[in-house]
Formats: structure tokens, sequence, C-alpha cells
């Protein structure tokens, strides 16, 4: 799969979930504005946090006030990543009243549920920070956010899982109980992705040690445990090492704040969480408009 392929895919999914905001909202206008803001007032607006948190979504703010109106100029005072206090300003912005109003609610629809994201993956980050554990997203997304919400997670700090259907093997229960065990399943991954000339890799899922063993001996990429307890994990952990092999470990299912670490320091490769978008408590931000 060619990397400037899936830039163009990503890129394209973010234009449209952007367009497709904008027009969800103003469809044949925005009859409030048009009826209070002459054409051609101009004003300013800044975008203050309200909240502690993690800043995420400011790249797309501009690309959101751009497809607004190309003349407005736009400051960055806090870039996505950096952290934010109550009253910080983020953005500030100058131009004509009437687009910044228009796009002002897209605008921080996406930065709040961005930043929300990125606060609670930052959390996470640094829960497991004192071993070498990664802080995994996963597809439990907004449908037609995913970008955004897997961009959310790596501006927190966390890595993106596979994006889509597409670009893995992820071999789960379903797919293991259909195929007629975890052994034929990873075999018949194995050799479709062979034939197919793939340069993806293959993840499978087991609920047992038994599976796992089985797993191990069909050589899969990542072995994700599923809904192991912390013991279990250090048991697979040790199969997995004391057979000198190269496969990683991924563990998931009734992940928290709360239990993160433990699950750390068994010494798994990956940590995957639903609750980074799945569960999205949005950071607080408000932006004021000023006349010029």
């Amino acid at each position: 799969m060619k990397k400037q392929a899936l830039d163009d895919f990503y890129e394209g999914c973010r234009a449209r979930a952007i367009m497709l905001a904008l027009e969800e909202d103003r469809y044949t206008g925005d009859i409030t504005t048009r009826a209070t803001i002459k054409p051609a007032q101009e004003g300013s607006a800044m975008i203050r946090a309200k909240d502690e948190g993690i800043v995420g979504g400011v790249d797309v703010a501009v690309q959101v006030l751009a497809a607004c109106d190309k003349a407005l100029a736009v400051v960055v005072h806090r870039r996505d990543g950096e952290t934010v206090t109550h009253g910080e300003m983020i953005l500030e912005v100058t131009g004509k009243l009437a687009p910044l109003l228009v796009g002002e609610r897209t605008v921080l629809n996406f930065m709040q549920r961005m930043s929300g994201i990125a606060t609670r993956t930052r959390q996470f980050v640094e829960k497991v920070s004192h071993t070498d554990a990664k802080i995994l997203d996963t597809r439990k997304t907004a449908p037609g956010l995913r970008y955004f919400d897997k961009e959310a997670v790596r501006i927190g700090g966390g890595v993106n899982h596979r994006f889509g259907l597409f670009d893995m093997i992820l071999i789960k229960d379903n797919h293991i109980d259909a195929c007629g065990g975890i052994a034929s399943a990873i075999r018949h991954a194995s050799e479709y992705r062979a034939k197919q000339r793939l340069s993806v890799k293959i993840e499978a899922e087991v609920r047992s040690l038994e599976e796992l063993r089985s797993a191990l001996e069909c050589a899969p990429d990542i072995i994700l445990l599923d809904n192991f307890t912390t013991a279990l994990m250090r048991e697979a952990v040790g199969i997995v090492r004391s057979a000198g092999s190269s496969v990683l470990l991924e563990a998931s299912g009734n992940i928290g704040l709360h239990n993160v670490a433990d699950v750390a320091e068994t010494g798994v490769d990956f940590i995957s969480v639903g609750e980074l978008t799945h569960s999205v408590k949005a950071l607080d931000l408000s932006m004021l408009i000023g006349l010029l």
C-alpha cells in the first residue's frame, strides 16, 4: 500500500468531513447572520480554553476557517499537543464577521472533541510512561469522524492502530470460529497476504493460553490478549518470551485509568483503549467575537 495513496485517502477523509460539517450547519445559509450582520462588517474572534487540557484540532480549525473565507487571518497561540489552562488563548482570527460566525460552531465542535480525546489519551500515556507499553486507539470512533478521532489520539501521545478494514489483517473471535480455529485462521491469512503481496501485519485475537500457544506456532506479527486478567497477561508474556518469539502482544478489554498501569507492568507491548474515542468528554472552549 503506497504511502502517497494513503496520505491522499486520509486528506480526502478530512476535507470531505469538514465540508459536510459546514454544509449540514448552513445548508441554504446562516439566516441569523444575514439578518443581523452587514456583509462588509469586520471583526475578530478569540478561542480560549475554559478548562485545563491538551489542545487538539488547531490545524483542523484553520482549515475550517479557510473553507469559510480564505481571507480570514489566523494567529495560532497554542498548537496541537500543547497544554492549556483556563483562560489561555488558543486562536485569534480577524476578518469579515459573517464567515466567522458561519464557521464558529463547526470550529468549536472539532476542537472540543479532539481536545477531549487528546487530553484523555495523555492521561493514559502518562500512567504507563514508566514502561515500554504503547497506548493504542480502536475503530470505536464516531462515524465519519475517524480521521479526527485518531489524529487526536496521536496528538495526545497515543499510537494509531489500524485505520480501517483495509490496512491490517486482524483476526477476531468471529473469524476464528468461522474458520475452524485460531491456527487455521492465521494460516489462511498468511497465505492470502502472500498471494496478494500485501505489506500489512497480521494480528490474531486469543481468548485463552491454549489459543495463545496455537497462535504462537503460526507466528503472526501481533497477538491480541482479549479480556485476560493481569495474572494471565504475565503468563502470556512469559510464554512468548521463553519461546524466543518476536511476536508482539497487545492487551484489550476492560482497561481504564484505574488499571492501565497494572496492565502495562505485565510486559505487554500495546494496550488498546476503546474509551479514548467512544466515550469522549469534550474540553470546554469558547469563541468570543469583537468588532474592529
